[in-house]
């Protein structure tokens, strides 16, 4: 590019619910708006697609699998008058060198006007996994949501409870109350190939139950800010309102989660990008038995090696990955790694790519002893690490839906230092949010405050909590114990029924 030429606004956008209603701003986005699958009496039936000639035909496992894909409908409460922009700071920090021109320009709407109770509403696809109501989509279509609205083939709509958020695979788990539901079935990512048949499904621009094909067009696709998840890359048409959609196999098996696009424009250019389905297998199963996805830690800064890198160190190619830094007492610390060793195996599987190693590390068993392969000037060395689990960035609050027997709030986990006064350290999750109009809000609980208590029940973590107010009953008051600062209090919460 000539020096006088101007820079090509190039963005990827993260499907984010509903360009044009300036939905949650600060994720790079491309939603997708969805309506949904018909209560069918079975399951979804998997059919191998008939080859009409050299092209594949869709029809029948189109047929099949649409009924299980649903739109999905998330309300945001209006930032108060001046509140301004939310978006975390990050969004185009830390970019390979060369690429921050390509992540500029994306037209986030204005925000920070409040007239009255306004709501912004947007759209994106999801797709059910359980004939019991468990539902599949994106965690940025529905994040910040103050309530969640699932919608199906034959027009019914369902409130959906969030039971978990994994913002680093981009991944929601939702509930909606039904039985004998159409669900598809999550395949195995790993066998694709480059060049397979693939189709997408969602409701690109409010267009019910599109449907596109392509092919696979690459593997481990390593995009900026998303380290944890090795992205399929297709050339399936995929546009705002598609995010949160399956992406299937010609056998009609959900090989991916439809996320991402690289545009110019904000629509399709040929180049989209899904989560695979063995991320979804792993990110859902977590959500759906803790409320939340724990990954492994090494805790190492890494690079890449290129030709010069290489003969600079001495190595006799470009594989691995290069530490650059160690993180005091982190695993690594503790394991003797050192800025400057080459990472070529983690617990027996090759890092030939810098991108490879978080993904391998994220998915390890916190608490699990493996042995790293390093090269540390010259030599080789075996050194084993226990894997610790990563704090921080995986601990999205549980949001609850607004929805009968609703207590209404997002709570973290809490930190060892917030418990070192307590009498029962393991006691006590924090609030991070109070959803407006809820049960909480209207007892007075505060984002800050600590419950130690639900009914007399203990409460050691953001899942305990979420049982607990499932089962407690409606029609009376339930007391719930607080630490506000430094004193403790009981507060009568009266459940929405």
């Amino acid at each position: 590019m000539k020096s006088t030429d101007k820079p090509s606004k190039n963005f990827l956008t993260r499907s984010k619910v509903a360009i044009a209603t300036g939905l949650v701003a600060g994720v790079m986005g491309a939603t997708l708006f969805a309506s949904g699958p018909l209560f069918a009496d079975s399951a979804t039936v998997n059919t191998s697609a008939r080859i009409a000639g050299s092209l594949p035909d869709l029809t029948t496992m189109i047929k099949n699998n649409r009924s299980a894909v649903v739109g999905i409908s998330a309300k945001h409460s209006a930032p108060k008058l001046g509140q301004g922009f939310k978006g975390n700071g990050n969004q185009f920090k830390n970019l390979p060198p060369g690429l921050e021109e390509f992540f500029k320009g994306f037209p986030q709407q204005p925000r920070g006007y409040d007239f009255g109770n306004r709501k912004r509403e947007g759209h994106g696809s999801g797709f059910i996994i359980s004939k019991d109501g468990y539902v599949v989509t994106n965690a940025h279509v529905i994040d910040e949501s103050d309530d969640v609205t699932v919608s199906f083939e034959d027009k019914r709509e369902l409130k959906a409870k969030v039971i978990g958020v994994d913002t680093l695979s981009d991944i929601a788990l939702l509930k909606v109350e039904a039985n004998g539901l159409p669900f598809l079935e999550l395949g195995d990512s790993d066998k694709l190939d480059v060049g397979q048949w693939v189709v997408a499904m969602g409701t690109p621009f409010g267009l019910d139950y599109t449907a596109t094909q392509g092919i696979v067009s690459a593997l481990s696709r390593s995009l900026p800010k998303d380290t944890y998840v090795p992205f399929i890359q297709t050339d399936a048409a995929v546009n705002p309102g598609n995010s949160g959609g399956p992406l299937f196999d010609l056998d009609g098996q959900v090989i991916g989660v439809n996320s991402q696009i690289y545009s110019r424009s904000g629509g399709y250019m040929g180049v989209s990008f899904a989560i695979p389905s063995n991320i979804v297998k792993n990110v859902t199963e977590q959500l759906r038995t803790d409320g939340k996805v724990s990954r492994g830690w090494l805790g190492v800064g890494i690079q890449g090696i290129d030709k010069s890198l290489a003969e600079s160190l001495g190595l006799p190619n470009t594989k691995g990955t290069l530490i650059t830094s160690v993180s005091p007492s982190s695993p690594a610390d503790k394991a003797g790694l050192q800025a400057g060793d080459v990472i070529t195996k983690f617990d027996k599987k090759d890092v030939n790519e810098t991108s490879e190693l978080p993904v391998i590390v994220g998915n390890t068993p916190i608490g699990k002893k493996v042995a790293v392969s390093i090269v540390r000037a010259g030599n080789n060395k075996v050194l084993d690490v226990t894997v610790e689990k990563l704090k921080g960035k995986d601990d999205k609050p549980v949001i609850a839906a607004l929805e009968k027997g609703s207590l209404g709030v997002a709570v973290s986990s809490l930190s060892d230092e917030e418990k070192a006064d307590f009498v029962n350290k393991n006691e006590g999750v924090k609030i991070e949010k109070v959803m407006a109009n809820s049960a909480a809000e209207e007892a007075g609980l505060r984002s800050g405050d600590i419950i130690l208590q639900v009914g007399g029940k203990s409460i050691e973590s953001p899942a305990k909590l979420k049982a607990t107010i499932q089962q407690a009953k409606a029609d009376k008051p339930l007391a719930i114990l607080l630490k506000r600062g430094d004193q403790s209090i009981y507060v009568a919460v009266h459940l929405k029924s």
